[in-house]
């Protein structure tokens, strides 16, 4: 997804979107310890991207509340 895209969602849906693509990879890396190659290697570097992206995405989110609340 793009950081667009990820910055239109709510908290809860970027949660939501998190743990799903942690789960995602990982069974890929479950797949790829057993031995058998993963279906597309590609992904697995688009996921961690993304999971990156929506940490960062909640961390300014995070930092922009507390910022708010000081003053």
């Amino acid at each position: 997804m793009k950081s667009k895209e990820l910055r239109d969602l709510n908290n809860a849906d970027l949660q939501n979107k998190l743990k799903e693509l942690k789960k995602e990879l990982m069974q890929d890396y479950s797949q790829i310890s057993t031995g058998t190659p993963p279906k597309s290697p590609g992904m697995l570097k688009q996921r961690k991207k993304t999971i990156a992206k929506i940490l960062t995405i909640t961390n300014s989110r995070k930092l922009e509340k507390e910022a708010e609340d000081k003053q």
